[in-house]
């Protein structure tokens, strides 16, 4: 009998050997929110329960300094990246430093939103439009609506120096005829200010310390169904978006459970979960979280991420010139 259950024990603790041992591991840098981050790695794990992830959170820039000493180091950890925009995507591209993957689940997704090699895949839309104050006098419907002299001093914006999702609205808005650096110019003489992240203008309108402002979307519409005095508004030119691409690392040492978390991602479950978080999906074909409008209202200008790379350096020094170095 003592044999018998000797050999049982021994063949079970093989076993668990065995399956621990052809576990996949991934290791994950991400800029999202810790509790997304968490919600987005549970998802994964729930949908593929050989592979186990690591995650390491932090904002876009301080991701990009921890991996980049990695790099120079000659010793990358992460395997696959999840950051905010797709301008540091493509500088990383650029650099040499992204694996070109081809998921199949690209064919739900409009070209615009993925890198035709593959280096990089967009996995939600964070827009930035206007947020106001219920108790404000003027209900904006578009961009020109806060250079008005009803609503002079009392609007603010994040700067580009300090968010990422800022420069990139800036840059798109300075591209499109009819606003250009001009509106930026025209916002500053109406004593519009520019200081510090989205949470410091969310903060300010919803105070009414300030009666308008420019902010992404969910952080409005989270705070308005908390029971928050703001509205968002997706304004009638159009809104820039931020798209937090993931993409694999060249050096990835688990490559196949990095395609995996990919095509989770992008995937119709993947989005859904996105959604869940209260994000705009950027798969075709997927509903809305509750409290936006329907998806084909929402006009997305267009971002050239190489251009945008090329031109940021330009663009904050411009910025700064009208606003001040904040």
């Amino acid at each position: 009998m003592k044999t018998l259950l000797s050999a049982v024990a021994a063949t079970l603790v093989a076993g668990l050997l065995s399956t621990a041992a052809h576990a996949e591991s991934l290791v994950l840098y991400t800029s999202q929110p810790n509790e997304d981050a968490q919600a987005t790695v549970d998802a994964f794990e729930a949908a593929n329960p050989g592979v186990e992830v690591e995650w390491v959170r932090e904002g876009t820039t301080k991701i990009m300094a921890k991996l980049m000493a990695e790099i120079e180091a000659g010793n990358p950890v992460a395997d696959v990246l999840l950051i905010a925009d797709t301008v540091t995507m493509q500088r990383l591209k650029e650099g040499g430093h992204l694996l070109a993957y081809k998921s199949p689940e690209a064919a739900g997704y409009d070209a615009a939103l993925y890198d035709a090699d593959g280096a990089y895949y967009s996995t939600k839309m964070i827009t930035t439009g206007i947020v106001y104050n219920t108790s404000a006098a003027m209900k904006p419907e578009g961009w020109q609506d806060l250079a008005k002299p009803e609503a002079k001093g009392l609007v603010t914006m994040p700067s580009p120096l300090t968010s990422g999702a800022a420069l990139i609205h800036a840059e798109t808005l300075a591209a499109i005829p009819g606003l250009g650096w001009d509106y930026y110019k025209a916002l500053a003489e109406n004593g519009a200010t520019a200081a510090g992240g989205n949470g410091g203008v969310l903060k300010a309108v919803a105070t009414g310390e300030k009666a308008y402002g420019m902010l992404v979307d969910f952080m409005a519409i989270r705070e308005k169904a908390k029971g928050a005095p703001v509205e968002f508004v997706f304004p009638a030119e159009g809104v820039s978006a931020v798209t937090e691409p993931v993409g694999i690392l060249k050096t990835a040492r688990n490559v196949d459970a990095a395609k995996k978390f990919v095509d989770f991602l992008i995937s119709e479950e993947g989005q859904k979960v996105a959604v869940k978080m209260g994000y705009i999906p950027a798969r075709n074909g997927v509903a809305l979280p509750e409290g936006y409008p329907a998806r084909e209202t929402i006009k997305v200008l267009p971002v050239d991420a190489a251009a945008a790379v090329k031109n940021s350096e330009a663009a904050l020094k411009t910025f700064s010139g009208i606003f001040g170095t904040n």
